[in-house]
């Protein structure tokens, strides 16, 4: 699952990046209004953590122009600002859920799993497909009843490809899935990792299309 961080605060920041991180969570973070503005544009995100004081653009007006927009992601707000009214205009501009600082990293969790709950991604947490079963709330990946280890980017790039089988994804989209947009990605990054899959997984069941991208076979001999 991607996320965005939206937060100035540079302790704050790197502590919770470093604590999603570790629930195995894809984390961008970004420390100002203008560049939230940016990545909310460009990214693809389930989740947005947005926090209300920030630099260039106050969070609430990067809230109501996402929502213009048709932003879709959910918003959890973090802020110090605990009176009623800052929780009423934070949820009535278009905010999910609210959080005051400061708060515990497990019920940070809690709420990031209830909110992923809510999206359509996480009706069924459970998505199947030729015998592989990927739990997107737990993180455990089963292949014909063996679980198996994939790490956070194979987990990340399964995932994407699991979500619409048999649909050719490109490579640019999923380097999107597995990488902030701010990174570095060498170039047959998506090759090595479609190579490490197909070792746990079988050669024939992720497909290159040549010069468009990688699918899911609809059926896989075994």
């Amino acid at each position: 699952m991607k996320l965005l961080l939206i937060e100035d605060d540079l302790m704050i920041g790197e502590s919770l990046v470093e604590g999603l991180q570790k629930e195995k969570y894809q984390v961008d973070w970004v420390k100002d209004g203008h560049a939230a503005q940016s990545a909310l544009m460009n990214g693809d995100y389930h989740v947005v953590l947005l926090d209300l004081g920030l630099p260039k653009m106050q969070g609430l007006e990067v809230l109501r122009q996402y929502r213009q927009q048709n932003g879709t992601a959910a918003v959890l707000i973090i802020t110090a600002r605990d009176a009623t009214f800052d929780r009423i205009k934070g949820l009535d501009t278009g905010g999910d859920d609210y959080l005051v600082k400061p708060f515990d990293l497990d019920e940070l969790y809690a709420r990031i799993r209830a909110l992923l709950r809510r999206c359509h991604i996480a009706q069924d947490p459970a998505l199947s497909h030729c015998g592989l079963t990927i739990n997107t709330s737990t993180h455990e990946v089963f292949f014909h009843g063996v679980e198996i280890h994939l790490s956070l980017n194979e987990f990340n790039l399964m995932l994407a490809l699991i979500e619409t089988p048999g649909k050719v994804i490109s490579k640019a989209k999923l380097e999107e899935k597995i990488y902030g947009w701010d990174e570095d990605i060498e170039s047959n990054t998506i090759e090595v990792y479609i190579h490490m899959l197909r070792k746990k997984l079988g050669a024939e069941f992720i497909k290159n299309v040549r010069g468009v991208g990688y699918k899911l076979m609809n059926h896989v001999e075994q």
